[in-house]
């Protein structure tokens, strides 16, 4: 993967990116590592997942991009991966992080009304019911999460959609406009990729379909997405294989086909490369990890 090297690339704040496991759900709060960033957290981007940010207490400026605001809590965010952002705050100043890999996003996009290829920031009051009910779903899949509790696995998911819903109808009520022209075509460039990444599509079809230059997608890609577009494409695939190998049982061939890949010699190749063994090793080690 190719990205600017004066944007680090995290998989939680201050610790090295990282491939993530299918389902990855993390939360933690803000002041976890307030002896890392000291309420001063640098433009970064995590390439894997997205993240929700519910601030309970204080304030501070957040940017997104090449927008940004001055806030007090309560307020939210919800981060697609690989945009930048960042924060510097009030010493007071709280929030809770909810990261979300993407193939988990993916799944609950189909019951939601929120873009999750777009990055939202609202700010309101604390009376609004919408308000208090998002701090309530979002208090309740902290506690799930660091209690391990019995079903835990299966409740987080429907909890972390119930938050994005809530934060889909603070948005509606109160629109904000964040985005670049870059962030505007890399966001447009997902939703091509989404929708043709079984098909074999080459760079110049994405060009074609977005009416924009092969310089300007890639502009956009690498800026905003961190990698080429044809790296876009290609883990979308992984992503898909991923999923297919861990959840079905169809044999590697017949999912090297349904992802887009010709060749399942190849398809096995890009694998290995991508994530340090075999199609099949990589099904049973997960097989054996449930």
């Amino acid at each position: 993967m190719q990205s600017d090297p004066n944007i680090p690339s995290f998989f939680v704040y201050g610790e090295p990116s990282r491939l993530l496991e299918v389902g990855f759900l993390h939360v933690e709060a803000v002041s976890d590592r307030k002896d890392i960033h000291f309420g001063k957290v640098r433009a970064h981007r995590h390439p894997h997942m997205g993240q929700i940010t519910l601030w309970t207490q204080g304030s501070g400026h957040y940017r997104i991009e090449d927008t940004s605001w001055d806030f007090s809590a309560p307020a939210v965010s919800f981060v697609p991966s690989s945009i930048v952002h960042g924060f510097d705050v009030e010493p007071d100043a709280d929030a809770t992080v909810v990261s979300i890999a993407d193939d988990m996003l993916k799944d609950l996009a189909r019951q939601l009304q929120l873009s999750l290829d777009t990055p939202v920031f609202v700010a309101g009051q604390g009376e609004s019911d919408s308000w208090r009910r998002l701090a309530t779903v979002v208090e309740t899949l902290a506690s799930e999460y660091r209690d391990d509790a019995p079903m835990a696995g299966k409740l987080m998911p429907e909890l972390a959609a119930s938050a994005l819903c809530y934060i889909a109808r603070l948005n509606h009520s109160q629109p904000q406009a964040v985005g670049s022209p870059a962030v505007v075509l890399a966001t447009a460039l997902r939703g091509a990729v989404e929708a043709h990444y079984r098909e074999a599509w080459l760079v110049d079809d994405y060009v074609a379909a977005l009416a924009t230059t092969p310089h300007l997608l890639d502009k956009a890609a690498r800026q905003v997405l961190g990698m080429s577009v044809k790296d876009v494409v290609l883990e979308r695939r992984l992503l898909e294989a991923k999923r297919l190998l861990m959840f079905t049982i169809r044999p590697v061939e017949d999912i090297a086909f349904e992802t887009g890949f010709g060749d399942p010699a190849y398809f096995s190749r890009f694998f290995r490369r991508r994530c340090g063994e075999a199609p099949s090793t990589w099904r049973r080690r997960q097989i054996e990890a449930q």
